[in-house]
């Protein structure tokens, strides 16, 4: 079973994903506008992701990770219990 819960991660959303993109955000004090903007995509993006309203692709997944010199896997966290209870509803 696959199941995390840290300080600092998005609520689940209804992929079974969770993240850490605000709380490193927050971190180094950078806007969305200026995240958006080390990374090649829109702010809303970047609002998206942090909301759990979308999942990064893998490319995008590892320039977050690189960005933030932190694993994918401690940023990006799966829980196939979540998206079990998300196809459920």
């Amino acid at each position: 079973m696959c199941a995390w819960h840290h300080d600092g991660i998005s609520e689940p959303m209804e992929h079974g994903m969770k993240n850490r993109l605000k709380m490193l955000r927050a971190e180094h004090n950078w806007s969305q506008a200026e995240l958006s903007e080390y990374l090649g995509v829109s702010r809303q993006t970047v609002h998206a992701l942090e909301t759990g309203k979308y999942d990064p692709s893998l490319p995008l997944a590892f320039k977050i990770a690189c960005l933030f010199h932190w694993p994918i896997e401690a940023i990006f966290q799966y829980n196939p219990e979540l998206e079990s209870e998300a196809k459920n509803d």
